[in-house]
């Protein structure tokens, strides 16, 4: 507290102010803390010696009205909960600066990939998205730090991902154009050579139709984006409220998209990842387990090699099969999960520290 006392200090009387009925939005939070740091440090700071927020790029006439009605719902937010501490610009500079905050904001996770805050880092924003990034982005504390995973020639240009990997050409794009108003055309999204075994298709006597395919990728879009949304919303509070009833509603959408998928298929794995979270929510271990070894195999294949997603899926199972006390299992997937960290994080962040104790405690 007595670090971080010049920003805290904005929202801590707020806080004990507003108890309970303290909830400003993280986006409303960041903000906040940007606009309190460029009153006590109008020069560039040590994480804008490439680019200064105010260069960030706002993408404001492509913003739809329900995007602009988000803004204005973010901003009536921060006058509602930082009134007394924070000196305002006018109403159409904040439009902006949400809007910047929103297009070059970054997803600080754990090492488990569980949502730990958003933060900007503007230096690290100037890099372009690819599907087939040379780099990957990881935290320590509050530091952003970026690392190669392959080989970058000089002069070639840096890539990082904004979005995850996981998903066909055609959904990532829509997710790109959603977010970040721009279409890929890295190799991947030109060739789209991953695009039919990410979506296979059963082997059956009677194949489905085309339409009926078409139908079942609709239907899959839907319950992801439906996810995805209760996320953003935070009306993942059924889940506190009634787990076992989102547990079920992930078992109807993988039998009835089960009859037309692989489970190697990637809809049928994002249903299979949020049963597994629900499983580790209420602590069913065995039922994590069995969903995070169906999820394993096909997420080596559909994501980049060094992929976060790989690596945290590889350390919940090794952190299960430890805990049902299947030791040889457990060293072998934690092993597999630091292979990939020691590239992704570096040999020395915290994070494999921690794994290697677990280890040697067990």
């Amino acid at each position: 507290q007595k670090e971080d006392w010049p920003m805290h200090k904005l929202e801590c009387s707020a806080m004990c102010a507003f108890g309970q009925n303290w909830n400003p939005s993280e986006t409303v939070r960041l903000t906040a803390r940007i606009l309190a740091k460029q009153k006590t440090h109008p020069e560039r700071t040590q994480s804008e010696q490439l680019l200064a927020v105010k260069e960030f790029e706002s993408h404001l006439d492509k913003l739809d009205n329900e995007k602009r009605e988000l803004i204005q719902n973010d901003i009536a937010a921060l006058h509602h909960f930082y009134s007394k501490h924070l000196e305002y610009p006018d109403n159409a500079a904040l439009v902006v600066l949400f809007a910047q905050v929103n297009c070059n904001g970054f997803t600080i996770e754990d090492e488990e990939l569980s949502h730990l805050g958003s933060a900007i880092f503007p230096d690290v924003a100037l890099m372009n998205h690819s599907c087939c990034p040379n780099v990957i982005v990881t935290y320590k504390g509050t530091l952003a730090e970026v690392r190669a995973v392959k080989e970058i020639e000089p002069g070639e240009e840096v890539f990082t991902s904004y979005i995850d990997l996981l998903y066909p050409t055609e959904d990532r794009n829509d997710r790109l154009r959603d977010s970040y108003f721009f279409n890929c055309d890295c190799r991947e999204c030109i060739t789209k050579e991953k695009d039919k075994e990410k979506v296979e298709i059963r082997k059956l006597n009677d194949p489905p139709s085309a339409e009926t395919v078409r139908d079942m990728v609709k239907y899959a879009r839907n319950v992801i984006e439906e996810f995805r949304r209760a996320k953003h919303y935070k009306y993942i509070l059924c889940l506190t409220l009634n787990p076992l009833a989102l547990l079920e509603i992930c078992e109807f959408s993988l039998d009835k998209m089960g009859a037309v998928f692989e489970d190697s298929n990637v809809y049928m794995l994002h249903m299979m990842y949020q049963a597994m979270g629900v499983c580790l929510y209420v602590q069913d271990w065995e039922g994590a387990l069995r969903y995070g070894q169906k999820i394993i195999r096909p997420y080596s294949k559909h994501y980049p090699s060094y992929s976060l997603n790989v690596a945290s899926m590889w350390l919940k199972l090794g952190r299960l099969y430890m805990a049902l006390e299947n030791r040889t299992a457990g060293v072998k997937a934690l092993k597999r999960a630091i292979a990939i960290m020691e590239v992704a994080h570096g040999k020395d962040h915290p994070y494999i520290s921690e794994i290697k104790k677990e280890l040697e405690d067990h």
